[in-house]
C-alpha cells in the first residue's frame, strides 16, 4: 500500500492479483500516477521486505521503487533467504531512502505466509 503524507491511499496491492508473478509492491506502484506530486512524502507499506532479484519479471521491487520519488518504504519480514538473497532494505537505504522494520510484526507476516514456506 502506498499512503500519502495526509493518510490518503495512492495505490493499493497484493501478491497475484493480476498475474501469478506479481508483487504486492509492482501491483500498487502500477496504478499510481507518476505526476502525482503526494508521492514526494508518501510512504509504501509492506508485509514482505521489497526483493532486490526477481526471475520472474525484469526488475526487482526494490529497483521499481527507485524509480518513483517515494521516500519512506516500512516492511516487517526480512525476504527470507529461502526465496532469494535479498538486500532490498540495502538498496533503498543506499539510495537515500528512509527503510523501516518493524521485526515484532515479522512473525504474524511468516504466518500469514505459510503457504509459501512449505513450498521450499
Amino acid at each position: 500500500m502506498i499512503v500519502a503524507a495526509d493518510g490518503t491511499v495512492l495505490g493499493e496491492g497484493h501478491s497475484r492479483r493480476d498475474d501469478p508473478g506479481d508483487h504486492a509492491e509492482e501491483v500498487a506502484l502500477r496504478g499510481l500516477d507518476p505526476a502525482d506530486p503526494r508521492l514526494t512524502g508518501a510512504t509504501l507499506y509492506s508485509s514482505l521486505e521489497p526483493c532486490s532479484s526477481r526471475t520472474s519479471r525484469p526488475h526487482s521491487c526494490s529497483e521499481l521503487v527507485l524509480t518513483w520519488p517515494i521516500p519512506r518504504v516500512v516492511f516487517a519480514w526480512r525476504e527470507p533467504d529461502l526465496f532469494v538473497d535479498c538486500d532490498g532494505a540495502e538498496r533503498l537505504s543506499a539510495a537515500g531512502r528512509t527503510v523501516v522494520e518493524y521485526p515484532d510484526l515479522a512473525q504474524e507476516v511468516r504466518d500469514a505466509n505459510t503457504h509459501l514456506l512449505r513450498v521450499w
